[in-house]
């Protein structure tokens, strides 16, 4: 381990430790529209198309990825700051759908949507929207993706 990686940083009363580094790999055969391809990392292993990415084929595609990637990461973030106030959240769940279109340059990710459920006994709706939004900005993900909209619609259950 580096340094860096063993060091920690106090995170809303939690001590965290810094992420090691992350890989993932793809492979692409063949020509756009005929060609096919296999995204992997960890224990994941998904195919890819321009069917599954552009139309409706089966397979994955990165958008997908994108879309768990967010809601992953945007589920993780929240709990970390209701745990924050002392407050144990029941679950999170999250879904992001990701919107790909097109500008002049070529396809564009421009919104992800999350619509994020929670059930968590002791938090009030107002506490509960501020924490959703804190989330929603503050994600490592979301940081990433600042070039698209992303909409948050949560519910406190």
């Amino acid at each position: 381990m580096n340094k860096k990686t063993q060091e920690s940083f106090h995170f809303f009363n939690l001590n965290i430790f810094f992420m090691a580094t992350r890989k993932a790999n793809a492979k692409w055969t063949g020509t756009l529209k005929e060609g096919k391809g296999v995204m992997n990392f960890s224990n994941y292993k998904g195919p890819f198309t321009f069917a599954s990415r552009f139309e409706t084929g089966e397979g994955t595609n990165p958008e997908e990825l994108v879309g768990a990637a967010q809601a992953g990461c945007y589920s993780m973030f929240l709990s970390a700051l209701i745990s924050g106030d002392k407050i144990t959240p029941g679950s999170i769940e999250t879904t992001a759908t990701v919107h790909l279109e097109s500008d002049d340059i070529g396809p564009l990710i421009t919104t992800i949507e999350l619509d994020c459920k929670v059930r968590c006994e002791g938090l009030s709706q107002a506490r509960f929207a501020e924490l959703a939004q804190t989330a929603k900005e503050k994600c490592p993900v979301s940081r990433l993706y600042k070039g698209a909209e992303i909409k948050l619609t949560a519910t406190l259950l």
